[in-house]
């Protein structure tokens, strides 16, 4: 399946971040509310807000406001979106060093017998 690029860009962009990235592990455990996902970082409410929303439009994470209490949830399929992509490239490159493999062996096997 191929993935809009578009898409897979928002993804990737989120996922260059390490405070993104631990927030994705955090939620990894199950939902979490923003000051939840806040207290570990030393950083302000606002800027956990932000990188909140750079996940949200990345489609990584979802979010619901019951009251006054805004919960993230992980998109696991998204992630399965940039698994998928890696997977794909990894089989290919796979290949190019495999068909590399059998070149040498087969060189090796020239030089000896020459």
């Amino acid at each position: 399946m191929i993935e809009e690029p578009q898409a897979l860009d928002r993804m990737f962009q989120a996922l260059s971040d390490q405070s993104r990235r631990d927030m994705i592990d955090r939620l990894g455990r199950g939902p979490a509310s923003v000051t939840e996902l806040a207290q570990p970082f030393a950083m302000a409410l606002p800027t956990v807000m932000k990188h909140l929303h750079v996940l949200e439009a990345s489609g990584l994470v979802l979010s619901e406001k019951t009251g006054r209490v805004r919960t993230y949830h992980l998109r696991k399929e998204a992630l399965a979106s940039v698994e998928r992509w890696v997977a794909e490239r990894k089989a290919s490159w796979n290949k190019t060093f495999d068909r590399l493999d059998l070149f040498l062996a087969d060189a090796s096997t020239e030089t000896t017998t020459e």
